[in-house]
């Protein structure tokens, strides 16, 4: 069972970085990020939003090892966590912040408590 969910977690993983990393534009329109002259931020979606989630959970399939799919967990506690200053901060749409980090709580608790 463990094994079965490690994969849907990864492989949503997988989708909601693809995101980032092949639709750049929609996803910062769906973030509220508003494009500037420079194309710096398509990049920065590409990379932080887009790749580095889908590698890495490529990389978890690959490795197929608990300490490979804990440290996806890791990676989504940092987002839930900047997420939180956030809120507090900056006082975005609580409703997306609440979507966006329910999403990556959820996968960070999963990832870490079934694989750490």
């Amino acid at each position: 069972m463990t094994d079965t969910l490690n994969t849907v977690a990864t492989l949503l993983t997988i989708g909601f970085g693809l995101f980032g990393f092949l639709a750049p534009r929609y996803t910062a329109s769906a973030l509220d990020l508003a494009p500037t002259k420079s194309t710096m931020g398509l990049s920065e979606m590409r990379a932080s939003v887009g790749g580095l989630f889908v590698v890495a959970g490529l990389a978890a399939l690959y490795f197929d090892h608990p300490i490979a799919f804990a440290m996806i967990g890791f990676a989504f506690v940092g987002a839930a966590l900047g997420r939180v200053v956030s809120l507090v901060i900056d006082k975005p749409p609580v409703v997306k912040v609440l979507i966006f980090g329910g999403i990556e709580a959820a996968l960070a608790v999963w990832f870490i408590s079934a694989n750490a």
